[in-house]
């Protein structure tokens, strides 16, 4: 059963209006708490387009971190790599020779700067032995990170039904990849990539345009329209802005320069909750106590109007009873805090002090009080 307490966090009053995005599906979030300052549509799904290379990155930064493959390795550039992702193809391109070697560092710079097809190409092939499956490696993958709508069905964002992503998971991939990875994040803000002889910019264009823009990745398909995901950071603080669906690239570039200005502009950190001070309580089942103190090791910290204020709505979110015994540290659930309609933000909690079995007529009592709650679930959907 989940269980959900109530705190709200009166702040002073809200002032109407806040960003009006043009974008048919946005999100805005602040990196450190994992606050959401703005969305829009954020989980409706749509096609990714290039943005979806995020992904095939993660998988090989993954794959470079566990030791699987290595930076110096060399791939060779398939006639179908170079056919349909290469020069050849009309489309983004690093211009990697056909039969030619080129190291899994080169093929990253040309990934992710240049937005080259042929260079995802070339990775997947090598690394699953065709397309199709390493495009089911990174569906996998996406699940382990918790995106659980997104689907992959090639590595480049090439049209196709089965590339699927909303905005909300594109940002909380490119959070994942600033935290997991920073060494290779770097590679998001580098402004140009020089292979077989021909130089190309970086297609982010706030790198030149925000102060303190630093990544990641534009793309666009018929289907898919204009899209963007990227990150700044200003004052010490890093937001992070997914769009997708524009009809224009410059619309698509300013939308997401405009959303992060206003994030800077309007907005700053407030600590709801101490490092280990309590949240709230869970109910306990079978234990020496009835609930059952919870807190976090870290502040819980969500992000708020500067000059005016927001009601925000914290709530506990279990599944209990929680059966003893429990542990000191052991999780047992989530706070989620709403900023009106929207989830701003979520953050674990911990059991803040351990709960042991109770006597034998304890648990006799609690496992008949359960019984009788179950069968009384039971009658109501009956009914």
């Amino acid at each position: 059963m989940v269980y959900a307490a109530n705190n709200s966090v009166q702040g002073a009053k809200k002032e109407e209006g806040g960003f009006d995005g043009d974008a048919p599906t946005a999100i805005l979030i602040e990196a450190s708490s994992g606050s959401v300052l703005f969305e829009k549509n954020p989980d409706e799904l749509r096609a990714p387009s290039s943005m979806m290379k995020l992904m095939t990155a993660e998988v090989v930064f993954n794959a470079v971190k566990r030791g699987e493959i290595k930076l110096t390795d060399e791939y060779r550039v398939s006639e179908n790599a170079w056919r349909k992702g290469g020069a050849p193809a009309g489309g983004s391109t690093m211009f990697a020779a056909i039969h030619s070697k080129i190291s899994v560092d080169d093929l990253l710079h040309g990934a992710i700067i240049q937005s080259g097809n042929d260079a995802c190409m070339v990775l997947a092939e090598a690394m699953a032995g065709n397309e199709r499956t390493f495009a089911e490696t990174m569906t996998k993958r996406a699940r382990e990170l918790g995106l659980t709508q997104s689907t992959f069905a090639n590595s480049n964002g090439l049209p196709d039904p089965g590339n699927r992503m909303t905005v909300r998971e594109l940002a909380k991939l490119a959070l994942h990849i600033i935290r997991t990875y920073p060494d290779f994040y770097k590679l998001f803000g580098e402004r140009e990539f020089t292979w077989n002889k021909i130089r190309q910019q970086n297609r982010n264009p706030l790198l030149t345009s925000l102060e303190g823009a630093d990544g990641l990745k534009t793309g666009y398909t018929k289907e898919g329209g204009y899209g963007m995901v990227a990150s700044a950071v200003q004052n010490g603080m890093r937001l992070i802005v997914a769009v997708n669906g524009l009809d224009d690239p410059d619309d698509r570039a300013s939308e997401a320069k405009k959303m992060l200005e206003w994030g800077f502009r309007n907005f700053e950190a407030r600590t709801l909750f101490a490092p280990q001070q309590p949240v709230g309580y869970a109910k306990v089942f079978g234990g020496d106590s009835r609930s059952v103190k919870l807190a976090s090791p870290e502040p819980i910290k969500v992000m708020v109007q500067k000059h005016g204020g927001d009601k925000l709505i914290a709530r506990i979110v279990y599944n209990g009873p929680v059966r003893a015994p429990v542990e000191s540290g052991q999780r047992v659930g989530i706070v989620r805090v709403w900023r009106g309609r929207n989830i701003a933000m979520e953050a674990p909690v911990y059991a803040a002090e351990p709960v042991g079995q109770g006597s034998t007529m304890r648990r006799a009592i609690d496992g008949m009080s359960e019984l009788v709650i179950g069968m009384f679930r039971a009658g109501a959907e009956k009914l």
